[in-house]
């Protein structure tokens, strides 16, 4: 299937069944707290089997950071063309890894709400925080593919990819973790490295 065609009606039933998985889960992890929820109480809200929750998802924690789904450094990287030549400069690869990072972050707030709670489940959740931590360093690993992709040197695609990261979490601190604020303040973080 070619980028541009519809997607089929199996995948958008699959997609429906993804959806009201993820909804069932929120709406319970919000009603019981995520330690009160089980697989099998999600399975029933979504009115599926929990053959079917197993089908796309390995465990209750997935579902946390299903909302991410897409959203990655490297589709954001589709839309945001890098400059023609990296290479050893530093500043050419902050920079195509600013507009990443924000592009990202713009994606990522897009409703407020679910970044909010997720947030939250994730700072009270020990496993959570784990995972979460885990998919931050695959970020890095991201940015320095397409950095390196893009004709950056290694050492130099490192560098930015890790910046871009720290960048990332001092406009969370910056913004208090504020959807509303906080790709402005991803975005001065990196401003203040220029």
């Amino acid at each position: 299937m070619a980028p541009s065609d519809p997607p089929t009606l199996r995948e958008r039933r699959q997609q429906r069944v993804r959806e009201s998985i993820i909804t069932a889960a929120r709406e319970l992890f919000a009603e019981h707290g995520f330690d009160q929820v089980t697989v099998t109480d999600i399975a029933a809200r979504a009115e599926v089997g929990r053959a079917t929750f197993f089908r796309y998802f390995g465990d209750k924690q997935e579902v946390v950071f299903a909302a991410e789904g897409g959203k990655s450094m490297t589709a954001e990287a589709t839309h945001t063309p890098a400059p023609e030549a990296i290479g050893d400069s530093l500043p050419a690869a902050l920079a195509y890894v600013r507009r990443v990072v924000v592009a990202f972050t713009a994606e990522l707030v897009e409703d407020p709400e679910a970044y909010t709670e997720h947030e939250r489940l994730v700072a009270e959740q020990p496993e959570l925080l784990a995972r979460s931590l885990t998919k931050q360093r695959r970020h890095v690993t991201e940015l320095v593919e397409l950095l390196t992709d893009n004709g950056a040197e290694p050492a130099t695609a490192s560098l930015a990819a890790e910046l871009g990261i720290a960048c990332f979490h001092a406009g969370r601190t910056a913004a208090d973790d504020e959807p509303s604020r906080l790709t402005a303040a991803v975005d001065a973080a990196f401003a203040r490295l220029a």
